[in-house]
């Protein structure tokens, strides 16, 4: 049997739905805003969990090696609690990024987290062991805590690669959009100020109008695939309708998460009433600039929020 086969049957566990829900209301009192998109990893293009829990990982493995060895108890004391400290952060971040994902990656996740906070318990313990001079405890202990590390951490790759949490959705349709100009209809047949759904060869697009205006981007939202056709508009951010992910229309650029990749998108124009993309080539915004925009539409976006309220 595959080991994967038990997990498939953790995606399916309606069971652990009355506990999802549970801790799910706990990590929604995180208010929306530059932290939780901090969490998210949006400053940074992609999610800020993976890159944070190398450092524990790595502390604990290392106190592993150096518990071996004599002489190296204190070493691998100062590494455990390394591995403690900066395990919370990490936590943090994986569990914002887990309360915006869909039901089946958050039964996993659960299981995840559970194998996470087991390790931590052990890790603990260990510490406090080596402090009293129990130092074979100490050892005991903190191989336990890898083992419920390296269950942990299987559960995490299959979130990340087989479940595709945190990967970004749309990346693989920009190598498909056409590099030359491509009709895709009358300006008449897009409705004013309206998300609708087209397609360009086998990529899916959503175009909104404004007047004789056109934006269009790719009709798979980066953070977990859902249709940005069936979002809404806030300002000039086109929101995704599972998650609220933001994406402004001009460039497809993130202005609230959970998504952290931008949002590919097409160049379109309008000529003798006809709508015509072509593959984006690129030209960014210099930093301050790009800031700047960002924080007066998330600041819209956030008003319209709350006044639907």
């Amino acid at each position: 049997m595959r080991l994967a086969e038990p997990i498939h049957r953790i995606e399916r566990a309606t069971g652990l739905d009355r506990a999802v829900t549970a801790v799910q209301h706990r990590v929604d009192r995180i208010p929306e805003g530059r932290f939780r998109d901090m969490l998210h990893g949006v400053p940074l293009g992609h999610p800020l969990h993976p890159p944070l829990v190398q450092v524990p990982i790595g502390a604990w493995t290392s106190a592993a090696l150096l518990d071996l060895f004599p002489r190296t108890h204190r070493a691998a004391t100062a590494l455990i609690n390394v591995g403690i400290v900066t395990a919370l952060p990490a936590a943090l971040a994986g569990t914002t990024d887990w309360s915006r994902q869909n039901r089946s990656h958050q039964r996993v996740g659960l299981v995840h987290a559970a194998a996470n906070g087991t390790a931590l318990g052990l890790y603990l313990a260990s510490s406090l062991a080596r402090i009293r001079g129990r130092r074979g405890w100490g050892r005991a202990l903190a191989f336990a805590g890898l083992t419920s590390v390296g269950v942990s951490s299987f559960l995490g790759g299959h979130i990340a690669y087989h479940m595709a949490g945190g990967a970004n959705q749309a990346a693989y349709a920009v190598g498909r959009l056409p590099g030359q100009w491509r009709d895709i209809g009358a300006l008449a047949e897009f409705p004013q100020g309206r998300p609708t759904a087209t397609a360009v060869g086998d990529v899916p697009v959503v175009v909104v109008r404004s007047g004789t205006e056109v934006s269009a981007l790719v009709n798979i939202c980066a953070h977990m695939g859902a249709p940005l056709s069936q979002g809404e508009l806030r300002g000039a951010c086109l929101v995704c309708p599972w998650h609220g992910s933001a994406f402004r229309l001009s460039d497809g650029e993130v202005v609230g998460g959970p998504a952290s990749a931008s949002q590919p998108t097409l160049q379109a124009r309008v000529r003798d009433g006809r709508v015509s993309v072509r593959r984006s080539r690129g030209g960014a915004m210099v930093p301050r600039q790009r800031q700047r925009e960002r924080d007066i539409e998330r600041s819209a976006v956030s008003g319209t929020a709350q006044a639907g309220k």
